[in-house]
């Protein structure tokens, strides 16, 4: 019973404030400020929010091209028509049920590769602490340029600090402990094992520059793929680009909040752009605008993907 009230709260709550989002977003806009929406929405130039679909593709081609230099030094060369299915379909996943793309992921491989579950996983983790580190610097660079927030002073309390590690020895002990002296136990190292391997494989790549490049890459298009709508619509055409980055951390940020950004994407953005003397409901046109577009091309490539992986293995 506890697992299932669990399993909603992480599952559909997210969702359902999204959609609350939406609807209270709707709900608070009057008539002229949602016809204002629309006809940002209507006379909007698509050829660059066509531009900006081509630019999220080459990122999710890039991811997949370096999840196979981690997959290589741990001895699986899996093709790349799977390799790009599996990131899509986690992307599809994901918009329904928040990070169960990366468990899809894993398994699609593990299916279609033969790859072990927790060594595909463990490469897929290495994937998602390098986009935090990436995501948690650009955050930082868009808290220095944006003028409105006021910078936050961290202090550390030394006693604080000395205590945590040492309630997490006791509980690294206790757990070491549990592995080496139960049946269960050993299963468990077994498979954290694998995940390590996995987690680690980066460490082992011999093309490790080719792997930064396309990291660099993929963030690169994520910022692109956003930056480029702002010319199809005539109110944000001026916009610089500290305006513009600190809009695309703020929306980074709002899509792991809720599934895919449902509902409180094209708001964060929206409140970022607003700030820099550009009308709220075009600012808010804006965000609808990256978030419908990209959302489309989820659906579209994540459902054929799902399609065509049974029929392309079944072939090969």
């Amino acid at each position: 019973m506890k697992k299932n009230a669990l399993g909603f709260v992480k599952n559909v709550l997210p969702l359902f404030i999204g959609l609350f989002l939406i609807y209270h977003s709707y709900n608070n806009s009057s008539p002229v400020e949602r016809q204002e929406i629309y006809n940002s929405l209507k006379y909007a130039d698509y050829k660059y929010i066509v531009l900006s679909v081509f630019l999220a593709i080459l990122s999710h081609l890039s991811r997949s091209l370096r999840w196979q230099y981690l997959l290589n030094p741990i001895g699986y060369n899996i093709s790349f028509s799977n390799s790009i299915m599996a990131v899509l379909v986690s992307y599809l996943s994901n918009l329904s049920i928040p990070r169960s793309g990366e468990f899809l992921r894993a398994s699609t491989i593990t299916l279609y590769e033969k790859v072990p579950f927790e060594k595909g996983f463990g490469t897929i983790i290495t994937e998602r602490i390098i986009d935090v580190i990436i995501l948690l610097t650009c955050i930082l660079i868009g808290i220095s340029i944006f003028p409105f927030i006021e910078k936050p002073i961290l202090s550390f309390n030394a006693i604080s600090i000395v205590s945590f590690c040492i309630i997490i020895f006791i509980i690294y002990f206790i757990f070491k402990l549990f592995l080496e002296k139960t049946r269960i136990g050993h299963k468990i190292k077994s498979f954290m094992s694998g995940i390590k391997n996995g987690i680690f494989s980066i460490f082992k790549m011999p093309k490790k520059e080719k792997f930064i490049m396309h990291t660099l890459f993929i963030w690169t298009m994520y910022f692109l793929m956003f930056y480029v709508v702002k010319f199809s619509i005539p109110e944000t055409v001026s916009l610089e680009f500290g305006a513009i980055f600190s809009a695309f951390v703020a929306g980074a940020i709002a899509m792991s909040l809720t599934n895919g950004g449902i509902g409180i994407y094209p708001l964060a953005v929206a409140g970022v752009i607003s700030q820099y003397n550009i009308p709220y409901e075009s600012a808010l046109a804006f965000g609808w605008i990256v978030w419908t577009s990209q959302t489309i091309m989820i659906l579209i490539f994540g459902s054929l993907s799902f399609i065509f992986l049974p029929i392309l293995n079944k072939i090969k």
